[in-house]
């Protein structure tokens, strides 16, 4: 099926997420602390999350899971679409199972009217030609994901680490989003690799493009994969996870994943530091998410 058969899909999907949030999130299980309109030199404020697991102590030391979209992560009673990861429950089953090591998350708010242009890797649209449409539209000073990282690596993590008994180093601090929550999460193991030891990413927005990306996906998926070429981490270093479905919006991801799966072999990538799936009848949404969601947990942040 063509890809303008999705855009309608897309705008819903990719869009919808930064939809105003009124109602506080709340966790099924552990506690969810919330920072309103946490303070930062470097985007616009925004609420963080920082849930901590049943039991969570000082004499303990957790590895810490960030995840964009923060909004969607914890409660389905306030997110736009009645759906959430419920991150919160299934992260305590997991450490209460002894299939994860203690690990906290931390949830940052996607913002409102920027979402795309703040999760769009910015270095990738050195590798677009210049007179590319689609880029052309906009004014790249509104991609701002340098910005974004530069938060989370500079004032977030610090605080986190600072506030919270937390394992700091590279080994326990994974990264993870859906989408274009995706592309980011790459994009930050790529841009701050002693920072972030793994990333998840869930349902990637492969074809990077984030407007008419019909006629855009290819030069732009492209260029996502030439910054990739030349900037990822040596081969088999950290770890990537990436999967897709084949519903909805992840109905077009199929062959831009080949493409990128092709480039993580060609650059010496072997299981289990790169995992690529395919989950059959899985859509583009948060109950495809969740439904999954522990597979990248155990493997990331496992007890082996």
């Amino acid at each position: 099926m063509k890809l303008r058969h999705y855009l309608l899909a897309f705008s819903l999907l990719i869009l919808g997420g930064c939809a105003t949030q009124e109602a506080k999130q709340q966790a099924d299980a552990g506690k969810l602390d919330i920072y309103e309109e946490f303070a930062t030199e470097l985007i616009p404020t925004r609420t963080v999350y920082v849930w901590t697991p049943e039991g969570y102590n000082l004499k303990t030391r957790y590895a810490v899971l960030y995840m964009h979209d923060g909004q969607m992560l914890f409660d389905e009673e306030t997110s736009w679409n009645g759906q959430s990861w419920n991150v919160d429950a299934v992260a305590q089953r997991l450490q209460d199972e002894g299939k994860c090591r203690p690990f906290i998350v931390v949830g940052i708010d996607n913002h409102p009217t920027n979402r795309l242009t703040e999760y769009t890797p910015a270095k990738m649209l050195n590798y677009l030609d210049p007179n590319d449409k689609l880029l052309n539209k906009f004014d790249r000073a509104e991609f701002v994901a340098d910005d974004y990282l530069s938060f989370i690596v500079e004032e977030l993590k610090p605080f986190v680490d600072s506030h919270y008994s937390t394992l700091g180093d590279s080994a326990n601090t994974v990264v993870m989003g859906s989408s274009m929550g995706g592309l980011i999460s790459l994009y930050a193991l790529s841009e701050y690799p002693d920072i972030f030891g793994s990333a998840a990413c869930l349902s990637t927005h492969t074809p990077a493009a984030i407007g008419d990306f019909e006629s855009a996906a290819e030069p732009w998926s492209k260029a996502f994969r030439d910054y990739l070429a030349e900037n990822l981490p040596e081969a088999n270093t950290r770890t990537v996870y990436m999967d897709y479905g084949d519903g909805t919006l992840d109905a077009n991801y199929a062959p831009f994943q080949a493409k990128v799966d092709a480039l993580f072999e060609a650059k010496g990538w072997t299981m289990p530091h790169y995992v690529t799936l395919l989950f059959p009848g899985h859509n583009h949404d948060e109950t495809s998410w969740q439904k999954r969601l522990h597979i990248p947990l155990e493997l990331l942040l496992g007890t082996e």
